[in-house]
């Protein structure tokens, strides 16, 4: 598994840079042969016809018998300098391949033995073309050209073929250097590529190598855990996509606890409260049943305890099942436009009456008059009656709950006050918590999920629903949420 990359990488670039450097270099090759053979026919040809031309010229001619002497010399002079500066071997031949010797005094053509393959050239010459015959392969240690070019006689016809035949020299020697140059950059590149590969491969895998550590540490329980990768590429992308999936993480771990000590501690107070009553009526049934009490009064008291906790009960696994409802994301809650001021009014008038048992004024003000908001009238009322409930509980006798309803900047606020003993500041961020409670004489037969069951309503229709108490003078709940349309009142 060690250096896998790197090996790759350098694999990788070598190949690439081997398949580049060898058909780039077979492709110049053939292409710089190709060329300088051109090169080389051109200029053959260029030669031979003129060679040709003056040839038949000198054939030509019927000088003067005084002038025969100077024709020689001319001619002669001529040969010479064909043997000179001809490129190549020359050759003239009739029409069989026959070499026809010229021989002025004591100039002439020297010749050598015909090249390969001279039959067809001549023929093509003696209909009157300009030919060439290439013997060249950049694979053969021997590349030559040879062109052909008619003489014409007095009649213009053609009386011969002037041959032309040169190899292509420094072709291979070029070529021998540009491979040795070839093979040279390929070695250096592969150095440089090499080196480029262990640069690459180290940039990629020092990051994966973290990412790794940081997965591995996450793996085995440290969700503080973190990727130390800081590039601006995608490596140090997926690194912070990585490090915000760990965070992520540690996040739901984190939740995961407080969720098992939730639980826990939702069955530890379940089983607290569902135990004593259970016992209470356990026990009044046992004396019941064992005959033990004979007087009716006092086995209508036993009655009526039993019946008060078994409303007790009723009421507990009624607000349970409300709760665990509410807390359910599927649990669809049916919202309509409504009138807030309606459902206070509502809600007000129906706590009426327990108020005035205690002795409890509710006074409602409102300045915000109508105040239209989307959600469930029903869940509403049931929140704004919980809380009432509770202020009206702990309030003491002859004293206000107030119940302030105002608009400001777009904003509705609901506040619900009552003059009770307070909360006790370090107990107010749990008292949404369920089956919290004060333990008070006024609070015995509550529940704990009242205030837990406003809280989840409030939460389904964006309410935020705060709380504030000067312990020992005054307690308010808050209700501040954004109205559908202004007031109008």
């Amino acid at each position: 598994m060690k250096y896998q990359i790197t090996h790759r990488l350098i694999g990788y670039f070598s190949a690439v840079l081997l398949l580049f450097s060898l058909t780039v270099g077979i492709l110049f090759g053939t292409q710089f042969a190709w060329h300088t053979a051109q090169i080389h026919e051109g200029e053959l040809i260029d030669q031979a016809v003129s060679m040709a031309s003056t040839i038949s010229l000198f054939q030509q001619r019927t000088p003067p018998s005084s002038a025969q002497g100077c024709t020689d010399k001319g001619y002669g002079a001529y040969l010479r300098l064909i043997n000179d500066v001809a490129i190549g071997e020359v050759w003239l031949v009739d029409e069989h391949a026959r070499t026809i010797e010229l021989d002025t005094g004591h100039y002439s053509l020297s010749y050598t033995k015909l090249p390969d393959g001279t039959q067809e050239l001549i023929d093509r010459v003696f209909k009157g073309n300009i030919a060439s015959n290439k013997a060249f392969s950049p694979l053969l240690d021997s590349s030559s050209i040879t062109v052909g070019a008619p003489v014409y006689d007095t009649e213009g016809n053609i009386s011969a073929a002037f041959l032309l035949h040169s190899p292509i020299n420094g072709i291979h020697n070029a070529q021998r250097q540009s491979i040795f140059i070839l093979i040279t950059c390929i070695l250096t590149a592969l150095v440089l590529a090499f080196a480029l590969s262990v640069l690459l491969a180290r940039h990629f895998i020092n990051p994966l190598r973290e990412i790794s550590q940081a997965a591995r540490q996450v793996m085995e329980g440290d969700y503080s855990a973190r990727a130390q990768v800081s590039q601006d590429d995608e490596i140090g992308a997926l690194a912070g996509n990585i490090n915000k999936l760990f965070a992520q993480l540690s996040d739901i771990e984190e939740r995961r606890k407080n969720l098992d000590k939730i639980q826990q501690d939702f069955v530890s107070n379940v089983s607290h409260e569902l135990k004593t009553p259970i016992t209470v009526i356990k026990g009044s049934l046992e004396v019941l049943d064992e005959g033990l009490i004979d007087d009716p009064l006092e086995m209508r008291e036993y009655f009526h305890q039993m019946l008060s906790d078994a409303r007790h009960l009723e009421r507990l696994v009624n607000d349970l099942l409300e709760l665990s409802r509410l807390q359910n994301s599927n649990f669809e809650i049916y919202k309509t436009t409504l009138n807030v001021t309606d459902i206070v009014t509502e809600s007000v008038r129906s706590m009426q009456r327990i108020a005035e048992k205690k002795q409890v004024n509710i006074r409602f003000d409102n300045t915000a008059g109508v105040v239209l908001f989307c959600g469930d009238y029903g869940r509403l009322r049931q929140m704004f009656t919980i809380v009432l409930d509770n202020a009206i509980k702990f309030a003491p006798p002859r004293t206000d709950v107030t119940v302030n309803m105002s608009l400001e900047k777009r904003r509705c606020t609901l506040s619900v006050s009552d003059c009770g003993s307070g909360i006790l500041p370090e107990d107010i961020p749990y008292i949404f918590n369920r089956f919290y409670k004060k333990q008070s004489h006024q609070n015995e037969n509550g529940s704990g999920l009242g205030l837990p069951i406003a809280k989840q309503i409030a939460g389904r229709h964006d309410i935020e629903i705060t709380c504030k108490s000067n312990y020992c003078d005054r307690t308010i709940f808050t209700f501040l949420f954004t109205p559908e349309t202004g007031d109008e009142g």
